[in-house]
């Protein structure tokens, strides 16, 4: 099964760009199968050896370590880049076509069906119920990639039978020349923006998960999205359109009418039907998911049945637990100021928000109109963007706190909370420079929650 795989690596000159989690099963795939070929490992960490002290005995090995990791890199033949670095400052024209990653290089090499899943938000959500309901079925599958097991963790156990679901973030995406065999665009907001040269750079990643299909490949995309449509993206009639707006005027379209969900003219159930996921935009979600299954030759009724059962994932719209009669929600992963009003019309019934993280240039304008707007009473704002949120609400009629941290949030909301309403966390922004991850931001504030004072 990955014979052509090792045939490509083998005597090329290797250079393994960002070693975290995805280098290292990068590093430790090449190793088992050519032990003794010369690697390049750069990194930004001039100290990778203290985390990764087995790399010393390894006399094929060189390493390129701090400021100056990212020179001459067109000496290399292959490129394998981590995800999350960014090359946007970079002059790449002498070397862009030789980079490459996992998701590539298995798409590419290994005889594997695969079903790919991106959008800025509702990626994981989604891949996750997708691989859910194809397991259900009694199909092998596996969920890898951005989701959080990389790849080549477990290459080995592929087999021609083996469907990927592949939750795909555009940073995958970015250079990637191949396409799964299906592909779902959930959305395209604005973020990233410290990523790419341009808005219009982010969202062209994200099209190349479907820029490379060929033949019977299915496109499942998002009809509604204002930023996919000003692209332009040119699709073929195979390609399937979502809305929950209206009828698309496409050959293929899924859509709601008269409380139903419809793929192209057959009705596939209700719009009302039994879940756990909150909000319109996990219904969109599930159409998406829907309409992979149906291309599939799936038992519709058992998707549906899994579908039912699903419950949402850690730090999205998470309830966390009701104290003195306010029931808090942890919604972490809430980057995006689409996110946080997607959340607050979801769970309803939000008294008190927590708002703000770090400032990546995004447009907070929506956001606090929705805000100013809504019937949520207190507004707790932190760090960067809570400043900015701040000072635009100062001037209306909303109980307004500005913190420092977590956990005098969530002493404030525990005191002007009302009982029988909800407290949600809901950032709208990313959680870096303050917190580890939207993982631990998330976890401070449950643990925040549970605490008694």
């Amino acid at each position: 099964m990955i014979e052509k795989l090792i045939g490509f690596l083998k005597d090329k000159n290797i250079i393994i760009l960002g070693f975290g989690m995805e280098g290292e099963t990068t590093y430790d795939f090449i190793r088992n199968h050519l032990p003794t070929q010369p690697i390049t490992i750069a990194d930004m960490n001039e100290v990778i050896i203290e985390d990764y002290p087995y790399l010393e005995q390894d006399n094929n090995l060189k390493l390129i370590l701090g400021k100056n990791y990212l020179d001459n890199l067109e000496q290399y033949d292959v490129i394998i880049k981590t995800p999350g670095l960014s090359l946007k400052d970079v002059d790449i024209s002498k070397f862009k076509h030789k980079i490459t990653n996992q998701l590539e290089l298995v798409m590419e090499y290994l005889d594997v069906f695969t079903i790919g899943i991106t959008g800025t938000k509702g990626k994981s959500t989604t891949s996750t119920l997708m691989y859910n309901v194809i397991k259900d079925q009694g199909k092998p599958t596996m969920l890898l990639g951005n989701i959080g097991e990389p790849i080549f963790h477990r290459i080995e156990e592929m087999t021609k039978d083996t469907i990927l679901v592949l939750e795909m973030s555009s940073h995958a995406l970015e250079f990637v020349n191949r396409s799964p065999n299906m592909s779902i665009l959930l959305n395209a907001y604005e973020e990233h923006l410290d990523h790419y040269i341009s808005l219009e750079k982010y969202i062209e990643a994200k099209f190349n998960i479907a820029k490379f299909q060929k033949g019977d490949d299915i496109f499942v995309y998002n009809y509604d999205n204002e930023l996919m449509n000003e692209l332009k993206y040119k699709h073929r009639d195979s390609d399937y359109a979502v809305s929950i707006i209206e009828e698309p005027k496409t050959k293929n379209r899924v859509y709601l009418k008269d409380g139903n969900i419809y793929i192209n003219n057959e009705k596939i159930c209700t719009q009302n039907i039994e879940m756990n996921l909150k909000g319109m935009h996990n219904l969109n979600n599930i159409m998406f998911v829907l309409t992979i299954a149906k291309n599939m030759g799936l038992d519709m009724k058992k998707a549906l049945e899994t579908i039912s059962k699903f419950q949402p994932l850690e730090h999205r719209m998470e309830f966390v637990e009701t104290v003195n009669g306010v029931s808090y929600y942890n919604d972490s992963i809430a980057t995006i100021p689409e996110a946080t009003i997607n959340g607050v019309k979801a769970i309803g019934n939000i008294n008190t928000i927590i708002v703000g993280g770090k400032d990546r240039g995004v447009n907070l304008e929506e956001l606090i109109e929705f805000l100013a707007e809504s019937d949520i009473e207190n507004i707790i704002c932190l760090h960067t963007t809570g400043e900015y949120i701040y000072s635009k609400l100062e001037k209306i009629d909303k109980n307004l706190f500005k913190v420092n941290s977590m956990e005098s949030a969530v002493k404030i909301a525990k005191k002007v909370s009302k009982p029988g309403t909800n407290c949600l966390l809901s950032p709208a922004a990313a959680s870096y420079g303050f917190f580890k991850n939207f993982k631990e931001r998330g976890e401070i504030f449950k643990k925040c929650v549970r605490d008694s004072e």
